[in-house]
């Protein structure tokens, strides 16, 4: 979702798809006071384009920020910060990391492997970029692996390129690992992981091999959330279960090998909001998806030219 502050009111540009998967955190933030719309809406002249063009979309990470910061832009009052993929937000999210170092230092071990999902990058890099510092100086031989989901990869089939944060072109330009800025993600359950684009730190970390990336497709992901539920008692956000099955299937590759692994991941949030997603689940009502690489491809064909 992306949110316009006018003053000590909130609008909130939620992506169609959320808006209409999870109604619980769309009910919480009107209880707060917000003003939630489902995005893209009438209410922008980039949401207007955007039906135009395609009346039934689901809506986009990307289409969402472009009606925020519209609207931010056009009134004085009104304020937008860019979240998640920004080098700021990595740096306040990095005290997790920071406090996973010293709970492992008090449990006497070092991580192994290291894992956590990723959609724009901020929960990942809030676990992984003070091992990466560790691993730099010398001081860590952890693996750290970025999850993904096979609907949204950004990291594993994008493009490390220059492109725009919003689909209207309305942000600045970043190198970053994208999908490019019209690409519509299917509606998988997790929504904060249908981003078509990377924060540039986490792109470059990978560019430079310091991190792998690896994906999960959406029925591995509960199964794991689900058996995680029922072994730990807590229920698992449908973004955390990435990191969850990626860890899981490390430590089975662990036992069918007999070694020991010591593996640290991230539990990024409850699923609490998020129980029509289970039901659906367990219903069979989800099914898993691969995006097409001619998809991708055609996305792709509207990356800025950067000379």
């Amino acid at each position: 979702m992306a949110c316009a502050f006018f003053g000590l009111d909130c609008k909130v540009y939620m992506v169609k798809v959320s808006y209409n998967q999870k109604p619980y955190r769309r009910a919480l933030m009107e209880v707060y006071g917000a003003t939630c719309i489902a995005s893209p809406s009438n209410t922008t002249a980039a949401g207007r384009a955007i039906l135009a063009a395609d009346p039934k979309t689901n809506g986009s990470l990307g289409m969402a920020i472009s009606e925020a910061v519209e609207v931010a832009a056009q009134d004085a009052d009104t304020k937008y910060t860019l979240g998640s993929v920004m080098g700021h937000v990595m740096l306040h999210q990095t005290i997790i990391g920071l406090e996973a170092i010293e709970q492992m230092a008090l449990a006497g071990d070092e991580p192994d492997v290291i894992f956590a999902c990723v959609g724009g990058g901020s929960n990942f890099a809030g676990l992984a970029m003070p091992y990466l510092g560790r691993k730099i100086k010398g001081q860590s031989k952890a693996r750290v692996v970025a999850v993904e989901p096979a609907a949204c990869p950004s990291l594993t089939k994008g493009t490390f390129a220059y492109d725009f944060g919003d689909t209207a072109h309305l942000t600045p330009l970043i190198k970053m690992h994208t999908l490019g800025s019209a690409f519509v993600p299917p509606g998988i359950h997790a929504g904060g992981l249908r981003y078509h684009g990377m924060s540039a730190l986490v792109s470059h970390v990978l560019d430079l091999g310091l991190i792998e990336a690896t994906t999960v497709q959406q029925l591995d992901a509960f199964a794991a959330g689900i058996q995680f539920a029922r072994t730990e008692g807590i229920l698992p956000a449908p973004e955390s279960n990435h990191a969850i099955a990626a860890a899981i299937n490390e430590a089975l590759r662990a036992k069918e090998k007999g070694k020991q692994r010591t593996i640290l991941f991230n539990l990024s949030g409850h699923g609490n909001f998020d129980m029509q997603s289970y039901m659906d689940y367990q219903a069979g009502k989800l099914e898993n998806y691969d995006y097409p690489a001619e998809a991708i491809a055609k996305s792709l064909e509207g990356l800025p030219a950067v000379k």
